[in-house]
């Protein structure tokens, strides 16, 4: 450009087009006509990260908005190759977007009320199945053995008391071990007896 002047310098980008780049606090700039985005908007030359919908914050909006079931921080990440975990948390306390806990993430939202209970519902449909968590064999002989001794009691009781002895066993774990052994209550009776 023949000049030292960086005001100069940058009336003559404004004058040919140029964007600045999301990543990096800013500080690297391209010609408008270089960067070939993709259907997201955004295009990468190294590390180096531009979107055309501008800074970091504005990009992370616009994917979150614009994503049928919301955004983690994971998924954002891959998109746009750098963490946003400050920015995330900025836009959320600026109620910018909104974010609910799901399984071991966040998963962020549309600030708008409507949008975001639409992704919602798709994240959640989305969500693979929780997967069958194999119990302990001690804690299945613990069940049964309560189950000689308190042949009456229903599923919550018996883990209330199990967890006193420091065995952590839920009411429907309790419940698909009865059903596994196929083991079922007989109407309360004198003897109270169990049968198969």
């Amino acid at each position: 450009l023949h000049t030292p002047s960086r005001t100069t310098i940058f009336r003559r980008l404004r004058t040919v087009g140029y964007r600045t780049s999301y990543s990096h606090a800013g500080r690297y700039y391209t010609l408008a006509r270089i960067p070939q985005f993709d259907p997201r908007g955004l295009w990468h030359y190294r590390q180096i990260g531009f979107s055309l919908h501008g800074t970091l914050r504005a990009t992370v909006i616009h994917l979150v908005e614009t994503s049928p079931a919301g955004q983690t921080h994971e998924e954002l990440q891959d998109l746009l190759h750098l963490r946003v975990y400050d920015t995330l948390r900025f836009l959320v306390h600026a109620h910018e977007l909104r974010r609910k806990s799901f399984q071991d993430a966040y998963v962020y939202l549309s600030a708008k009320q409507k949008q975001a209970s639409k992704q919602w519902t798709q994240r959640q449909q989305l969500a693979p199945p929780p997967a069958r968590q194999e119990l302990n064999p001690a804690r299945v002989i613990d069940v049964l053995v309560d189950l000689l001794h308190h042949p009456q009691d229903e599923a919550r009781v018996v883990s209330r008391r199990l967890r006193t002895l420091g065995q952590v066993v839920t009411p429907e774990q309790i419940e698909a071990i009865w059903a596994h052994y196929e083991l079922k209550k007989t109407p309360r009776s004198r003897s109270g007896h169990w049968r198969r």
